[in-house]
């Protein structure tokens, strides 16, 4: 019954080894820019607005911010091109890092985006409940955070059911986002199409003389201060180099259309509702965002009026209220995506490689729903606190990926066109920075220093994961390295096991100093007793080899060559000796599979595997090594099967 439960809420587990399955998985441009995409293109919801009211009454300006505003966006995408180029398996912000400034870098760049994914989640669900309850009455503000944390719960089950069908179901929402927000924006200006040859001319004479009347470095630093404060608008724009693993083949050029689409649209949209609110002359209104009160003037121009304008600005707006939750959606796509990476490199819990019937990193979904619950818990959904916490972290990401990039270009000048991306990396470098600079400096006390305090901490356990991690594959080794001395025997050839005599099941991994320490301990314990000598070894498929090009077929062939190695010192001592191997998501079940087979063909089997025990046993080593020996146990038990765990001292 829980099968079928489980079947019903999630769907029918998914075999990781046929190729059909990964090719129906995969993600084509369009799908990418729409569950990659949507981050950016939200941020068009918050980020203008912040940039053009910190301009005050200085609003011609906002022809230098619209502008600045697209090429920015444009600039960083095509940097971004180059690091799904060199990464074509995915990584993104956190593999560029670690590889080409070292893995202390990788660290920090991965903690940041954590953090940032988190946060992602947490303001666009509040975002998005805002501007809903905004068209509602007073009296139903007392229910936002209820239905803000069954929004993060609700995100969280359709993301466990598949990358693929949470993008699916909210597709009409982001379809719905771009087409009106296209006729908004092109009527807006095409209406104000007269008055755009003089706007350039205004402009400038305006800029002369706002430097007349105070300085050029006071006019200038008015300009850099509102392009840093909306640099919320390039939020997002790293997702698609995080998850290039997810794309159709040819991954490269599916990753860089759908960079090319997130470039368009965001630069369009973000650039066109700047340029909206200068040539409107929009105005702070309490009670409603900038957009809404451009928007409302826009759809009064059209002849609309009384309900009809209603209904029209209630729909547009209701639009972008959902593309904030499909934003929150890219958060369950990008985070778990960086822990499975961080995962192999041993920052976090090897459990968040693991891959579950749906092939999506089910322990990441979780931490991602988990924490963004309790920061909009914690916070009570406020917006604007959230808005500070959120506004550090994707900067240093981007700052730190393309000083990898220009460090890249500048050691490798063999390469062609290496001139003209490195000037391209520099540039983007320049602008993050400084944005990142800015926005440390302005936003600090009033709670950025929240954000790197929780970061830091986060830094903080990665290095004892990762030191604790090091610490035991060098005793594993040790006891390798003792093991590895026993010498193979003088008998050439085959010896086939006989289905009736006694034998002994040796569930095994990737260590074989610890499968060759049980095989010893058993016949020095049982000597003679046992005639058949079986190995059993599956592999987790997990996030790592399911993404790269060759990586199941390599998992495979390391496997195979373990088994072998065990079955070949059997047979070289006159053993009889067989091995066998699965894979899929959830190694433990594969591994109860084989026994209970083994068991119907060998009918006199008893189970044996290793258990690390460490000196000092804790909450922290059970959450860092899976209780597999446990659990599997546990189930042959209750099948009726007797199995041992020997214990083997770290």
């Amino acid at each position: 019954m829980n099968s079928n439960l489980r079947h019903v809420l999630l769907g029918k587990p998914l075999d990781p080894l046929k190729s059909e399955t990964r090719h129906s998985l995969a993600l084509v441009a369009f799908l990418a820019w729409v569950g990659l995409g949507a981050d950016g293109l939200s941020s068009s919801a918050y980020g203008p607005e912040e940039a053009f009211k910190a301009l005050g009454p200085h609003s011609h300006f906002g022809l230098y911010l619209a502008i600045a505003t697209a090429a920015t966006v444009f600039i960083i995408s095509l940097a971004y091109n180059q690091i799904i180029e060199l990464f074509p398996t995915g990584g993104g912000g956190y593999r560029i890092a670690t590889v080409l400034l070292g893995p202390y870098a990788g660290l920090a760049s991965g903690a940041a985006l954590i953090v940032d994914y988190v946060l992602t989640i947490s303001i666009s669900i509040a975002s998005g409940v805002d501007a809903t309850f905004s068209l509602l009455p007073l009296g139903a503000q007392p229910w936002k955070l209820t239905l803000e944390l069954v929004l993060v719960m609700t995100l969280l089950w359709m993301n466990l059911r598949g990358a693929k069908e949470s993008i699916k179901i909210l597709l009409p929402i982001f379809i719905g986002f771009v087409i009106t927000h296209l006729i908004v924006i092109v009527y807006g200006i095409v209406v104000h199409a007269g008055g755009l040859p003089t706007l350039i001319p205004d402009t400038v004479t305006e800029t002369k003389k706002l430097a007349a009347d105070t300085s050029w470095f006071f006019t200038i630093a008015l300009l850099l201060r509102a392009y840093s404060l909306g640099g919320g608008t390039y939020t997002g724009i790293e997702a698609v180099s995080n998850n290039v693993n997810s794309l159709a083949e040819p991954r490269v050029h599916t990753g860089k259309m759908t960079m090319l689409y997130m470039a368009t649209s965001l630069a369009f949209t973000a650039g066109g509702i700047i340029l909206l609110y200068l040539l409107w002359g929009a105005k702070p209104v309490e009670g409603q965002t900038l957009n809404a009160v451009v928007f409302g003037s826009i759809f009064g121009n059209m002849g609309l009026d009384g309900i009809s304008l209603g209904v029209a600005l209630t729909a547009t707006l209701a639009f972008e209220a959902g593309l904030l939750l499909v934003a929150a959606n890219t958060g369950f796509l990008g985070g778990p995506a960086v822990l499975a990476n961080m995962a192999a490199d041993s920052w976090v819990p090897h459990q968040f490689r693991y891959l579950s019937t749906r092939l999506v990193t089910q322990n990441g979904v979780f931490v991602m729903g988990i924490a963004a619950f309790a920061i909009l818990w914690w916070s009570r959904g406020k917006v604007d606190l959230l808005v500070v916490l959120y506004s550090i972290n994707v900067f240093l990401t981007f700052s730190m990926s393309l000083a990898g990039l220009c460090r890249y270009w500048v050691t490798h000048r063999e390469q062609k066109s290496w001139r003209r991306r490195l000037v391209l990396s520099a540039l983007g470098l320049s602008v993050t920075a400084s944005i990142l600079v800015v926005t440390v400096i302005e936003k600090f006390f009033d709670g950025g220093w929240v954000t790197i305090l929780i970061t830091a901490v986060v830094i903080a356990l990665c290095l004892a994961i990762k030191a604790h991690y090091i610490d035991t594959k060098e005793k594993i080794r040790l006891v390798d390295e003792v093991f590895a001395s026993q010498p193979f025997g003088p008998h050439v050839g085959r010896v086939e096991p006989i289905p009736d005599e006694s034998t002994a099941v040796f569930i095994v991994g990737s260590s074989r100093g610890g499968g060759l320490h049980a095989l010893l301990w058993v016949q020095r314990m049982f000597p003679d007793h046992f005639k058949n000598f079986m190995f059993l070894n599956a592999r987790t498929v997990d996030a790592h080899a399911y993404g790269g090009e060759g990586e199941v077929e390599k998992l495979r062939t390391e496997a195979q060559a373990t088994i072998d190695y065990f079955v070949a010192f059997c047979h070289s001592h006159g053993m009889a000796s067989a091995g066998y191997l699965a894979f899929g998501t959830d190694a433990v079940a594969e591994l109860i599979h084989m026994c209970e087979s083994i068991a119907r063909d060998y009918p006199n089997a008893i189970f044996f595997t290793s258990k690390l025990i460490f000196a000092n046993d804790n909450w922290f080593t059970r959450l860092l090594h899976n209780q597999a020996a446990l659990e599997i146990q546990r189930k042959l038990h209750l099948d009726g099967l007797q199995m041992v765990i020997l214990p083997m001292k770290v």
